[in-house]
């Protein structure tokens, strides 16, 4: 599924789809990646590493974190908890980030997530699909208690327009 996304970014880089926008920034809705950032996060990984002097947890290896029907994988995740050490304040996620809620897809180099504020701040190479329509950038900002974000750098996309009635799609 992945490989077909960058390849639908790499044909609207190149101008083999046409382009319904083409802009430095674009504020977009995320109804998908709406999230109530008060659920638990839960995290899987093949190794983790704890340094209890700064408060700091690395997952490595095949890294999952879930929050309700959000979904985060990446090689990497750190997590940073909270002052009182009673809670994940920040997680930090590196090497092919992908962030997915049941309609939408992005996917980055790098994620960093502030649980409190709920929002998700993915850099490098972005690109999110929603349904059959795609944007790309270099920086995407969405707030998931609002399901809104704005994408930043060089912004591309493509909108697949609803088929007519009585045409084939």
């Amino acid at each position: 599924m992945f490989h077909s996304l960058r390849a639908l970014s790499l044909a609207c880089a190149l101008g083999l789809l046409p382009l319904a926008a083409s802009a430095q920034a674009a504020t977009v809705a995320f109804g998908g990646l709406k999230q109530d950032t008060t659920l638990p996060v839960e995290i899987a990984s093949d190794q983790l590493t704890v340094n209890q002097a700064d408060g700091r947890a690395i997952f490595t290896g095949n890294v999952l974190a879930a929050q309700g029907d959000m979904r985060l994988s990446a090689a990497v995740v750190e997590v940073e908890y909270s002052a009182d050490g009673k809670g994940i304040a920040r997680l930090h996620a590196s090497g092919g980030v992908t962030l997915a809620s049941l309609s939408e897809a992005a996917e980055a180099q790098d994620a960093v997530y502030t649980i409190a504020s709920g929002v998700v701040v993915m850099t490098g190479d972005v690109l999110l699909t929603q349904g059959a329509s795609a944007i790309s950038g270099q920086k995407l900002v969405v707030d998931l208690t609002t399901g809104t974000g704005t994408m930043e750098g060089r912004v591309q996309t493509v909108f697949v327009p609803a088929a007519k009635p009585g045409t084939k799609p």
